[in-house]
């Protein structure tokens, strides 16, 4: 009896702790279905009563002390429609395929610059270098080449290290060789001279030319020039087409591929199959002489050389310049003022992208000074030649050295 006992108490004691916890589970139950908020309490309330009112003009009384993270916060969480670019960067929340990309309203200054320079990462593909390059033809056109390719240089990375004189040397070679560009060194040297800006050199529309030369950094300058057009290879641009200063970053950045960082310049090659060493095929033209055309020439990439849709609108009447018989003025981004002569003819044909095309006369000039190093200066005037003084005889031999006596340092003399 007393076994059975104990299993009978033991069994009462497990059904009174599953009552009581029931009764427990039945009370919080009960707490939470007779629970409600009173009118005129609960936090809609309570900012109703700190603002005023619900509106506009209450909830900006309201969140008036609240700092800016805080705004953003409830920014980010009011489920009113609106337009979200959390985490957006500034000028960059909507891409717009018709307008040109900006890091925001305005251009970075130098500093902002070199920053973004600094942040935007090389391609991380292997550079393929380029094929050797070596220059052809006659010694007046290879002169020519040599010079330009020398003005390159030397007015672009002059005071560089020598790997950026040498970028800048395989770029003008690269752009040579690609179907874009004109087929001499002179030419991708002077392509868009005659424009106020576009020039693809700046020295060639900026007045560098003007300014005096340095021999040291010129004669360095000349011998990069000299090993470039040998076949010397810069391997670390490989197909660079562009480049610029690391303390701007130009619109057109994003919109290539990004090779190496040399000295002060940043190199970039093309996208897709055009940036690959296939599509460098070009062949060396051999003549050095700068038309018309390539002094207005302009490399589509560039905003500031007109693309080849805003000629071709010129041709067809959609921008149609008046010949007024009347000199026109330019003002360059420097603030300086061109006059140019009245237009004459056929106002399409005098005009493109905005700005005259250069008059056979400046053509001319171009030239010449290019050619300069061609016909070397000789002196013309007729001088009289004195005949030369017979030559003054032979000095006589030095007398033989005499003996000195003998002495405990050179007994034997």
């Amino acid at each position: 009896m007393g076994p059975d006992l104990g299993q009978q108490r033991l069994k009462a004691a497990e059904a009174g702790k599953a009552v009581a916890g029931a009764l427990v589970a039945l009370g919080g139950l009960s707490a939470c279905a007779t629970y409600h908020l009173p009118a005129g309490s609960g936090r809609p309330a309570g900012i109703a009563r700190l603002a005023g009112s619900l509106s506009d003009a209450g909830l900006a009384r309201y969140t008036a002390d609240m700092d800016p993270a805080m705004l953003a916060l409830a920014r980010r969480h009011d489920p009113r429609p609106h337009k979200d670019y959390w985490g957006r960067v500034h000028g960059w929340e909507k891409l717009d395929l018709h307008l040109i990309p900006r890091l925001g309203d305005r251009d970075p200054d130098f500093e902002e610059a070199r920053v973004i320079n600094r942040f935007k990462p090389a391609a991380p593909d292997p550079v393929e270098p380029s094929r050797p390059f070596m220059l052809t033809g006659s010694k007046a056109v290879r002169d020519q080449a040599l010079h330009c390719m020398t003005q390159a240089v030397y007015f672009e990375a002059g005071f560089e290290p020598v790997a950026g004189q040498q970028a800048v040397a395989q770029t003008v070679i690269n752009r040579v060789r690609h179907p874009g560009y004109p087929k001499s060194i002179c030419g991708v040297v002077y392509e868009g001279a005659a424009r106020g800006t576009g020039c693809q050199f700046s020295f060639t529309c900026d007045g560098s030319l003007q300014r005096e030369i340095a021999p040291a950094a010129w004669a360095n300058a000349e011998i990069i020039a000299k090993r470039a057009l040998a076949g010397f290879v810069m391997k670390d641009v490989g197909a660079a087409t562009h480049y610029h200063a690391n303390y701007v970053y130009p619109y057109w950045a994003p919109t290539l591929v990004k090779l190496r960082t040399l000295g002060t310049h940043v190199f970039y090659r093309w996208t897709g199959p055009s940036g690959t060493q296939a599509a460098f095929r070009g062949r060396y033209s051999g003549n050095e002489t700068v038309s018309a055309e390539i002094l207005m020439g302009a490399d589509p990439r560039t905003l500031e050389a007109a693309p080849p849709g805003s000629l071709a609108s010129v041709a067809a009447g959609a921008i149609l310049p008046v010949a007024t018989g009347e000199p026109a003025k330019i003002v360059s981004p420097e603030g300086v003022v061109e006059i140019l002569p009245p237009m004459t003819g056929d106002p399409a044909a005098a005009m493109r992208g905005g700005r005259r095309l250069p008059t056979p006369e400046e053509i001319e000039k171009i030239n010449k000074a290019l050619g300069a190093l061609e016909t070397p200066v000789v002196d013309t005037t007729v001088k009289t030649v004195e005949a030369a003084p017979p030559p003054a005889p032979p000095a006589p031999p030095p007398p033989p050295p005499k003996p000195r006596p003998p002495s405990l340092v050179n007994p034997l003399n």
